[in-house]
C-alpha cells in the first residue's frame, strides 16, 4: 500500500488551487501533513527507508513555503514526529531545531532566513530550490512571488551553477511566457538570480560574465524587447511587467551586464520615461510600486551606464534626463510629478553636477503652493523629499560652485523651500493630506541641516535654524499622533546632535534640561500622556512660546478625546502655575491674542483656539485680570471675536464664540456690558439653533457669575424668561423678548442697519469695454432690485441696451453696477 499512498500524499502536501478570489488546498495540504505524521507511528523505519528523502524534502518544502501558516505549523510537527520516531530523516534535528512549531510563523523568515540554513544541507538544496521554481513564481498571491525571487537570490550561493545552468534557462522561456503571473515572477527571478551571482563573482575577484553563457545573458537583454513587441507594458497586465522589468533593469545594472552603447539601454530608458510620465493611467494600488520600481531602476542605470568616465556625465544624456524631468515638474497629473520629482532626487552626483541651478529652483517651485493647486499634495511632498536627495548627493562645500554644490549662495532658497512646506494644511476628502507634505519637509530639513554641520557649520544661519526648531516644536505639539511622533523625534534628533552640536539653537541648556539625552529614548511621542507635560514646558521660553501655543490649540480645542484630555491638564497646570505673575501671565496673553489675529477666519485655528479659550475662562485662568477694569487683553479678545464671527454661517465657529462670551462676563468694566450686547444680538440670529443655544449658555452664566444682576426681581424674570421663552420661533416673536431682556439688563436694543445705496457708475474697465469699436454687447440683461421692505429686497430682470442703460437710469435715480452671477445688478435709491 505504501507505494501507492507516498506519491498521492506527497502531492497533497503542495495541492493549491485559486478559485476567483480564494484559495483551494489549505485544508489537502493539511490533511496530508497529518497522514505523514501518522506514518511516523504506523510504519517501521525499515518500511518507509525507500521514502525517506521524498517525505523529509516534501515536509521540509511544506514547513518553509506554504502561505497557509496553520499548514506550517502541521508540517513542523509531522517532520518533528517522523524525527523522533523514525530517526531517519536526514539532519533532522538540527532541521527541527531551526524550523520548530513556533519558529515557522513567520512567513518572511521562513522563506528568506530559515530556508538558506537548510538550503546548506545537500539533500534539500535542489529540492528547494526546484520547488520555488515550479510551484512558487508563478503563485496567484503576488507576495509568494516575491518572497520566493528573494528566496532564490539568498539559496543562490549555495549552487550557483545548478542557478546558472539549468534554473536561468529554465526561467528566461517563462519571462516571456503568456502566463502573467508565471512571467511577472519568472523576471523578478531572472534579476534576483543574476545580482547574487554578480555579488558571489565580486567577493571572488570575477565578473558575472563567468557564470553565464552567451545565450543566458542574450535571453535576459531581449526580455524587454519582446514584452514591448507583444504590447505587454499596457492594461492590467502592465501593472505587474512594468515594475518587474524596471527591477530586472536595476539588477542588470547593479550586476554590470556588458550592455553599455547597446540599443537595449535606450529601450529600458524609454521604459523608465513612459512608466514616469503616465502613472495616472495606473490603479492606485499599482501606482506606488511602479514609481518606487521605476525610479531605483533609473538611479542604477545612470549610474552603470551614463558615465564617459568615473564622475564624469554623458552630456547628451545628463541635457535630455533633466530638462524633461524638469518640465514633467509642470505636468497637469500630479502623479507625473511625483514621478519626476523622484527621479531627479535619485540621480547620481555626476548627471547633477552643472545642472543644480536648474534642478534645485524647479523643485522649489513646486513645493510651493500655488493658486488652484491645493490639490497638488503628493508632487509637493515628493518635491520636497528630492530636494534633500539632491543636496545630500552633491554634498556641502561652503565655497563651492552654486551650480555643483550646497552651498552660501543656495543653501537659504533651499530651506525657505522646505520651511514653506511646514505650514501646508491643505485638506480634501482624505483630510489633512498637508501633513505629508509637513512629514517629508521635516525629515528633508534633519537630513539637510546634518549634512551642512558636518562639512560647513558657518552656513547655518541663526535665522534659519531658529525658525526650523520653532516649527518643529509647533507639530510636536499638534493633535496628529504620528506626525506629532516624527517631529518630536526630529526635534531631539537635532537637539542632541554632538558630532558636531548644530548651532543657534535657540534656548540651548534649557532645552536640554527639558529634554535630556536619555528622554530620546524613553520619550513616546505617540502617547499624548507622555508627550504633552514635555512640550508643555516650552511655553515658558519666550522663542518658541507662540509656535508651541499655535500647535496646543489645534490639541486642546480638538475632537480626540485622549489628546484634548492631556494636552488640556498640561496646559492648565503650566497656567496655574503662572496664576499670580501678573508679567508672564500677560506675556501668555499677548500671545494668545497674536495667535488669534494672526488667524483671523483660518477655521483650521480660529475654531478649535475659540474651544481653548473657552476652557481657558472656565477654569479661571485669566482671574488675575478681572480685578482691573476693562483690561486690554479683555478688550482686543472681545474686538476678535466679534470679527471672527461677522458674518459667519459656521454653527460650530457661532457656538464657539457664545461660549467664549458667557465666559468673559466675568470681567468688569465695559467689557461686560459689550458682550451682553453680542449674546443679545445672537438670541435673534437667524439660525434658531444658535438662538436656542444661546439662551441656554446665558442661562448658565447668569447662575455662574452671580453678580451680573444686582436686583434679585430682574434676575429672576430675565431667567424665567430665557427658560420660558420658545426661541425656536419666528424672529419677529423671538425679537420681542429679546428687547425686553435688553431693557432689564440696562443695555441698548440692538437696531437694524439701513442698508447702503450707491450712486450708479460705471467702472473705467467697463466704460472702456462698452465703448470700444470692437464692443459685442448689444444688449445685456441686468437684475433691478427695488425696495420693498427693511429686510426685503425684489428683484425683476430687464434686457437692455448700453444706451437704454445710460438714457433709462439717468433721470432722477441714482443706481450701482456690480457684477452678479446673473451678470451685472443695478441697484437704485432715492437721490437726497
Amino acid at each position: 500500500m505504501t507505494p501507492t499512498v507516498v506519491p498521492l500524499v506527497l502531492k497533497a502536501l503542495i495541492y493549491d488551487e485559486k478559485r476567483g478570489a480564494c484559495s483551494l488546498g489549505s485544508n489537502v495540504r493539511d490533511a496530508a501533513c497529518y497522514v505523514c505524521w501518522a506514518f511516523a507511528r504506523a510504519y517501521e523505519p525499515s518500511e518507509l527507508k525507500p521514502y525517506v528523502n521524498q517525505i523529509a524534502s516534501a515536509l521540509v518544502i511544506a514547513t518553509l513555503f506554504d502561505r497557509n501558516i496553520t499548514c506550517r505549523k502541521a508540517a513542523s510537527a509531522a517532520f518533528q514526529e517522523n524525527v523522533g520516531r523514525q530517526g531517519t530523516f536526514p539532519h533532522g534535528i538540527d532541521i527541527v531545531t531551526a524550523a520548530d512549531y513556533f519558529t515557522v510563523g513567520n512567513l518572511n523568515n521562513c522563506y528568506l532566513t530559515i530556508s538558506v540554513y537548510i538550503a546548506g544541507f545537500e539533500e534539500y538544496t535542489k529540492p528547494l530550490i526546484d520547488h520555488l521554481v515550479a510551484m512558487k513564481i508563478n503563485h496567484w498571491d503576488g507576495v509568494i512571488r516575491e518572497l520566493a525571487t528573494k528566496a532564490l537570490h539568498n539559496l543562490t550561493v549555495k549552487s550557483p551553477e545548478y542557478m546558472a545552468s539549468t534554473v536561468l534557462p529554465q526561467l528566461l522561456p517563462m519571462a516571456t511566457g503568456m502566463d502573467l503571473h508565471r512571467r511577472h515572477g519568472a523576471i523578478l527571478a531572472c534579476a534576483e538570480i543574476t545580482h547574487a551571482l554578480y555579488e558571489l563573482a565580486t567577493q571572488n575577484y570575477r565578473s558575472v560574465t563567468d557564470f553565464l553563457s552567451s545565450d543566458t545573458i542574450k535571453g535576459l537583454k531581449d526580455i524587454h524587447q519582446k514584452l514591448s513587441d507583444r504590447k505587454q507594458y499596457r492594461g492590467f497586465g502592465g501593472e505587474l511587467m512594468r515594475p518587474a522589468v524596471c527591477g530586472l533593469i536595476e539588477k542588470l545594472s547593479l550586476s554590470k551586464m556588458p550592455f553599455k552603447d547597446d540599443p537595449v539601454i535606450t529601450g529600458w530608458q524609454w521604459l523608465i520615461d513612459d512608466s514616469l510620465k503616465n502613472l495616472h493611467l495606473f490603479s492606485g494600488g499599482a501606482r506606488r510600486g511602479i514609481q518606487d520600481a521605476a525610479v531605483s531602476a533609473l538611479a542604477a542605470l545612470c549610474q552603470q551606464y551614463y558615465q564617459v568616465e568615473p564622475g564624469v556625465a554623458d552630456l547628451k544624456m545628463q541635457e535630455q534626463l533633466v530638462s524633461q524631468y524638469l518640465l514633467a515638474l509642470e505636468s497637469p497629473e500630479v502623479m507625473t510629478r511625483c514621478g519626476c520629482a523622484l527621479a531627479l532626487g535619485s540621480l547620481p552626483p555626476f548627471m547633477i553636477h552643472g545642472k543644480l541651478q536648474q534642478i534645485l529652483p524647479g523643485l522649489q517651485a513646486a513645493c510651493r503652493v500655488a493658486q488652484k493647486q491645493e490639490s497638488r499634495t503628493e508632487a509637493r511632498r515628493d518635491a520636497a523629499t528630492a530636494m534633500s536627495q539632491v543636496c545630500v548627493a552633491v554634498g556641502v562645500c561652503a565655497q563651492g560652485s552654486p551650480d555643483r554644490v550646497l552651498c552660501e549662495g543656495n543653501i537659504r532658497p533651499v530651506y525657505e523651500a522646505l520651511l514653506g512646506c511646514m505650514n501646508d494644511y491643505s485638506t480634501d476628502s482624505r483630510g489633512d493630506v498637508g501633513a505629508w507634505v509637513r512629514a517629508a519637509a521635516m525629515s528633508s530639513l534633519m537630513d539637510v541641516t546634518l549634512l551642512v554641520v558636518a562639512s560647513a557649520p558657518e552656513l547655518l544661519f541663526s535665522d534659519l535654524v531658529q525658525r526650523m526648531m520653532r516649527c518643529l516644536a509647533q507639530q510636536a505639539a499638534e493633535k496628529i499622533d504620528r506626525y506629532r511622533a516624527h517631529a518630536g523625534t526630529i526635534f531631539l534628533r537635532l537637539l542632541h546632535s554632538t558630532e558636531p552640536a548644530i548651532p543657534h539653537i535657540p534656548h540651548r541648556e534649557e532645552l536640554l534640561s527639558i529634554f535630556p539625552p536619555e528622554t530620546g529614548k524613553s520619550l513616546n511621542w505617540n502617547a499624548a500622556s507622555q508627550a504633552f507635560p514635555h512640550i508643555m514646558q516650552l511655553l515658558r521660553l519666550p522663542q518658541y512660546q507662540y509656535h508651541t501655543l499655535l500647535g496646543l490649540s489645534v490639541s486642546v480645542g480638538g475632537l480626540t478625546e485622549s489628546t484634548v484630555r492631556f494636552s488640556s491638564q498640561s496646559l492648565f497646570e503650566y497656567l496655574k502655575g503662572i496664576q499670580q505673575d501678573a508679567a508672564a501671565l500677560q506675556q501668555f496673553g499677548d500671545t494668545l491674542l497674536r495667535i488669534f489675529r494672526d488667524n483671523l477666519r483660518n477655521d483650521r485655528v480660529s475654531v478649535p483656539l475659540l474651544k481653548m479659550v473657552d476652557q481657558i475662562l472656565s477654569n479661571g485662568c485669566f482671574e488675575l485680570f478681572t480685578s482691573e477694569e476693562s483690561h486690554p487683553f479683555c478688550v482686543e479678545l472681545l474686538s476678535l471675536c466679534k470679527e471672527e464671527i461677522k458674518k459667519s454661517k459656521d454653527v460650530q465657529k457661532l457656538l464657539s464664540c457664545i461660549a467664549v462670551f458667557c465666559g468673559m462676563v466675568q470681567f468688569q468694566g465695559d467689557v461686560r456690558k459689550n458682550v451682553l450686547v453680542q449674546l443679545l444680538i445672537l438670541l435673534c440670529h437667524p439660525f434658531p439653533v444658535i438662538r436656542k443655544t444661546t439662551a441656554s449658555q446665558v442661562y448658565e452664566m447668569l447662575l455662574t457669575y452671580d453678580d451680573v444682576i444686582d436686583d434679585d426681581q430682574v434676575l429672576a424674570d430675565v431667567m424665567a424668561s430665557l427658560s420660558d421663552t420658545n426661541w425656536e420661533s419666528d424672529i419677529a416673536t423671538v425679537r420681542t423678548h429679546r428687547n425686553q431682556l435688553c431693557d432689564w439688563l440696562g443695555v441698548p436694543r440692538p437696531t437694524l442697519l439701513a442698508k447702503e445705496r450707491k450712486p450708479w457708475q460705471w467702472t473705467d474697465a467697463a466704460w472702456q469695454a462698452r465703448t470700444s469699436p470692437g464692443f459685442l454687447w448689444q444688449r445685456v440683461s441686468v437684475w433691478l432690485m427695488s425696495d420693498c421692505g427693511p429686510d426685503e429686497e425684489a428683484w425683476r430682470s430687464l434686457t437692455l441696451s448700453p444706451t437704454q442703460l445710460d438714457s433709462h437710469f439717468g433721470h432722477g435715480l441714482y443706481w450701482s453696477l456690480e457684477k452678479n452671477p446673473h451678470g451685472l445688478k443695478i441697484h437704485n435709491s432715492t437721490p437726497s
